[in-house]
Order: structure tokens, then sequence, then C-alpha cells
């Protein structure tokens, strides 16, 4: 089953057994050109109102990233926006690419992520430490030593807190944070 534009303008071709005469498939044919339409004006709002706007606040937290953190390796926007296509593409023009390791960002119900910047795929740059994922709540600012925790996914992308401190602190602790290696069997 495909879902692309395409296939979604092809199922309004009349079926084998239907009527394919010409009022049928101009009555369609306008059907075709009001999805069409309507994908792209909702695709055009989208880049003006959405991820135009969003570049300016990706470049702000990279201009200020390292009076955030010395590295440089950490940046906090000042409100969640689609950043990672933003991040690429900045970091290409800076030529900087793969420096960054945590963006940290206000969440809709007021608490605070850490997320890991992407590698390749499903893959980091730097996960969260092993040690704190899928751990949550008391037991993971336990285990991280940082108040506020609230949760660490298992595949350590992505880490929340109840405070913007703390999801600083979680970012600092997890660049800092050596993954032990594992032992080989003999």
């Amino acid at each position: 089953i495909n879902t692309n534009l395409s296939a979604r303008v092809g199922q309004l071709n009349p079926l084998w057994n239907e009527d394919g005469g010409k009022p049928r498939r101009n009555a369609l044919f306008r059907d075709a050109m009001a999805l069409t339409g309507h994908e792209f004006r909702e695709s055009v709002r989208r880049l003006t109102k959405s991820w135009f706007p969003a570049r300016s606040i990706v470049e702000s937290a990279m201009s200020a990233r390292t009076s955030l953190h010395d590295s440089g390796e950490i940046m906090m926007l000042e409100r969640y926006c689609p950043w990672q296509g933003h991040l690429s593409d900045i970091e290409k023009e800076q030529n900087i690419e793969g420096l960054l390791k945590y963006v940290l960002y206000q969440d809709s119900g007021g608490s605070w992520r850490v997320q890991a910047v992407n590698a390749e795929g499903f893959a980091s740059r730097k996960a969260l430490p092993s040690t704190w994922r899928g751990v949550r709540d008391d037991e993971l600012s336990g285990v991280a030593g940082i108040a506020g925790c609230v949760f660490c996914h298992n595949s350590g992308f992505i880490g929340g807190n109840k405070t913007r401190d703390g999801a600083f602190e979680m970012a600092v602790a997890a660049l800092a944070f050596v993954e032990p290696v594992a032992d080989k069997p003999q």
C-alpha cells in the first residue's frame, strides 16, 4: 500500500468496473486538483509559518551555545521548534559538523528535555549514559546524582527533568560520562 501524493491521486481514478465516462473522469480530476492544491497550500503554510521561523531560533541557540557551556556541544532552544534539519544545515555552514551533542528545550507540559543529536539513522552522536537508560523519577535522580529527573529513554536519545537547570546538569553529566567498555569473552 502506497500513500504518497501520486498514489492518493491515482486512487481517485474510476475503478475498472465503474463508470469511466468523461463527466465522471472530469469530476474525479477536480477532486484530484482539490487534493493536490490543499496539500500544496499546507506545505507552503508549514514552511512559512513553522520551518523558516524555526531557523532563527536555532541560529540564536547556536550563537549562544559557548556561553551556555564552554565545550559548545550543548545548546538550549528558547522554545521548542523543528530544529534537527536546521542544526545540520547550520553546522555545515559553520564547518562544525558533528560538534553539538545535546539540545535542551522545554516540553509542552513545562518540564525540560535533553535530547541527543542524531548521528545516522537512530544512532545518537553521544547517547545519554547507559546507566540512566530506562530509569525514571527518583531512581534516575539517584543514579544520575541530579535532582528532578523525570526519565531517560531506553535507547538514551532523550531524557527529561522538571527544571531547566536540571536538564542542563543532565547534559553536562552526559557529556562527561565515559561508557564502560564491556569485557571481551576469552
